[in-house]
């Protein structure tokens, strides 16, 4: 049975069809990486009501009868979820001519369980927390602590008549009037703040439906997605279910694909990123001075080590991207105010980054976390097209694209608000090396096309990849070449008529049903699309964006985090990919840099402007 979601502000609350929390399984209320509800059941007279609709956040039930007999009520339930709340309003409806007693009662528990423990079925042994349960004015507090660890999920009755409470029940016995109606409120609170609510996104439609639902959708998406930065603003958390945290390449392409609806969203995230800046070397979490942040987590297991999560640095790219947003964002004062983040970020990338002993952005495959540290982080994400794992230390195509928008971007920044002429030219003559250093090494002439990586001894990872869409996203290749590349990106090995497939199709390492060897992504499709627009391929991204967005409104418009590569003409619908997230950021996004392509002209169209 997939379960039923509500999301709001990080906080998710996954429930079966009508609205209750089974005690086994995945379900729950979850806040920060901890399961606050582990059971949560409504009865009327003592059995579950049947659900007879649902859309959303409101379902309809009725108590069971025998066959033939007219239910005597109904029961309209309505669950809304915001940062570390769920608010349940039970209304009950009396259909008869004479007065109804009945007795509403929920049943209740929290585990605390850390979602890594759920997701992956596995037991981590630990000491045992110490569990409480404490009465309050208006209702139950359970309590959860370890050491320095500490959960609680408080139970109020907000708005109700007098309730019957216990440490694992409430109940109710309620007399409804004829044709009348009795309504109970309940909280579940599993933070004690609550921030103050996210700016809504709103983009104005372009009057071309399928887009516009897209967008619609995709920001609709992206509201549930927000989170508290922790300084009064929001960024964004990467998916759900279990990627409700900040996450640093997601939350970074996520926001620049967002920079024309919604400004904060930027400076939410690059506050968010800066905050939690390595600032140390310690190898058990990949972290050195200056390095951006990979993954933020806050459960049980974080906290004390048994996964490497807290605070996690294993990933190359979201350095780069961190200056690539703050560039783009044409915020003087932002950038004024982030001057020292900003910095340090340049200087990782020249000295731990490899920037100035390599010359490139490099990586080193990690046995202990992940294997790869680019956003193809699957095992055999990066590979040559053999299908053969490229390992040790690599430096992957689109890192290289990112750190050249990152140096000219942030050239621009040292001069205009930094006043520092002799670092913005120290930056612009790398990248001006770079770019000339990669068209030497990475051009694959054979195929008139860009390696995926190189490795250790510069030997070509040779598979056809989309990461090439990403390198003329940024410009890093001349116009002549970047044309080349574009139009075989627009071809049938690439393009399934549904999206860009990670992988070309017809090498041995292509799999349509594989997460980064031939799934197509959105965000990666939405980016070649802009990196065909950049250089002038309109028509081939025209294309392709219709293609994404039929793909769309066969998922009624949300777009899932990746779909198989099959062909359109081998299937008239997307085939799913078995174990694609949904709700996903940056394919919530996608859409709405599709817009900014298709619709230029705004003045922060995000496509890096080195």
């Amino acid at each position: 049975m997939t379960p039923r979601e509500l999301l709001g502000e990080g906080t998710l609350l996954r429930t079966d069809p009508a609205g209750d929390v089974p005690d086994t399984g995945t379900y729950g209320l979850f806040l920060d990486d901890t399961r606050h509800l582990s059971h949560w059941e409504l009865t009327v007279d003592g059995t579950r009501p049947r659900l007879l609709a649902g859309d959303g956040d409101e379902l309809v039930l009725t108590p069971w009868t025998r066959r033939g007999a007219d239910p005597s009520c109904t029961v309209f339930r309505r669950q809304t979820v915001r940062y570390g709340r769920l608010t349940e309003r039970v209304r009950i409806v009396n259909h008869g001519a004479a007065p109804a007693e009945l007795s509403l009662a929920y049943r209740f528990a929290a585990d605390f369980a850390d979602q890594f423990e759920l997701r992956t079925d596995r037991d981590y042994p630990r000491p045992p927390g110490v569990r409480g349960t404490e009465r309050t004015d208006d209702g139950v507090r359970l309590t959860h602590r370890r050491a320095d660890f500490h959960r609680a999920t408080t139970l109020r009755v907000v708005s109700a008549p007098p309730a019957d409470l216990h440490d694992a029940d409430v109940s109710w016995t309620l007399a409804v009037p004829p044709h009348g109606d009795v309504t109970v409120t309940v909280e579940v609170c599993a933070a004690t703040a609550v921030p103050p609510p996210a700016p809504t996104i709103v983009v104005e439609p372009t009057g071309e439906v399928a887009l516009d639902e897209a967008v619609a959708r995709g920001s609709a998406d992206l509201s549930a997605l927000l989170v508290p930065d922790g300084t009064g603003g929001h960024t964004v958390a990467a998916g759900s279910p279990w990627f409700l945290t900040l996450f640093g390449r997601d939350s970074l392409i996520t926001s620049l694909f967002a920079l024309a609806a919604a400004p904060w969203l930027a400076a939410g995230t690059l506050r968010a990123l800066a905050a939690t800046q390595g600032r140390t070397v310690d190898p058990s979490r990949v972290e050195e001075p200056g390095k951006i942040l990979h993954e933020r987590r806050r459960g049980e297991l974080s906290h004390f080590g048994h996964v490497p999560y807290g605070r996690y640095y294993g990933t190359v790219d979201a350095t780069p991207l961190f200056l690539v947003l703050l560039a783009e964002t044409g915020d003087d004062a932002l950038a004024a105010e982030l001057e020292a983040p900003a910095r340090a970020a340049v200087t990782w990338m020249f000295d731990h980054g490899g920037l100035d002993r390599l010359g490139w952005l490099v990586y080193r495959t990690d046995g202990t976390g992940l294997v790869h540290q680019c956003w193809k982080d699957s095992a055999r994400g990066i590979c040559f097209r053999s299908g053969e794992p490229a390992g040790g230390r690599l430096a992957v195509a689109e890192v290289q694209a990112y750190a050249y928008a990152a140096l000219r971007g942030t050239a621009g920044i040292a001069r205009r608000v930094w006043g520092d002429h002799a670092y913005g030219d120290r930056l612009d003559r790398t990248a001006t090396d770079l770019r000339a250093r990669f068209v030497r090494d990475f051009w694959l002439d054979r195929d008139d096309f860009v390696a995926l990586a190189l490795t250790e001894d510069g030997r070509q990872v040779d598979a056809l990849a989309s990461n090439a869409g990403h390198v003329l996203w940024t410009g890093l290749l001349d116009d002549d070449r970047a044309t080349r590349v574009g139009r075989r990106l627009a071809g049938p090995d690439f393009f399934s008529g549904w999206g860009i497939r990670t992988v070309a199709a017809g090498q041995p390492a292509y799999h349509p049903v594989s997460y980064h060897t031939g799934g197509v992504w959105p965000h990666d499709t939405a980016i070649a699309v802009a990196g065909l627009a950049r250089h002038g391929l309109h028509a081939e991204a025209e294309t392709i964006a219709r293609g994404l967005l039929a793909a769309a409104a066969h998922h009624r418009y949300r777009l899932p985090e990746v779909f198989a590569g099959f062909g359109r003409d081998e299937h008239p619908v997307p085939v799913p990919y078995p174990h694609s997230c949904s709700i996903q950021a940056w394919a919530a996004a996608a859409p709405l840099l599709l817009r900014r392509t298709l619709r230029p002209g705004h003045p922060k169209d995000p496509t890096p402007t080195a």
